[in-house]
């Protein structure tokens, strides 16, 4: 399978369900974020981004349904971004400036297969 031009970064972190941001904190986020993915956007850098919420299910591969999100080593799946770049380095220089970082979480930045 050929690679397109496109990489996907995966925002992790580990959540903390009895911390509540203040209001400053969380204005500060949402601006950093704005901030981000706006400047990719001006770019022409960004194709898409989602942020995930905590409501979810697992299903197994016996159709077994979970209620609740998957935390592996004490991390989970916070959002996704596909971003275009030339090469993967040019995708890891994009994920560097990610405001996940400054929350402690990582990014994940992979190839993207054409199907």
């Amino acid at each position: 399978m050929k690679s397109s031009n496109e990489f996907m970064l995966l925002f992790r972190f580990e959540p903390n369900f009895n911390f509540q941001p203040s209001a400053e904190e969380e204005a500060l986020m949402h601006q950093q974020w704005g901030a981000y993915i706006g400047g990719l956007a001006i770019q022409e850098k960004l194709v898409g981004t989602h942020q995930l919420g905590f409501e979810g299910v697992k299903i197994s591969a016996d159709q077994s349904v979970n209620e609740g999100i998957l935390i592996a080593e004490n991390q989970t799946l916070a959002g996704n971004m596909v971003v275009k770049a030339n090469t993967i380095q040019e995708a890891i220089e994009i994920a560097k400036g990610c405001p996940i970082l400054l929350m402690g979480g990582n990014v994940e930045v992979r190839s993207i297969l054409l199907m």
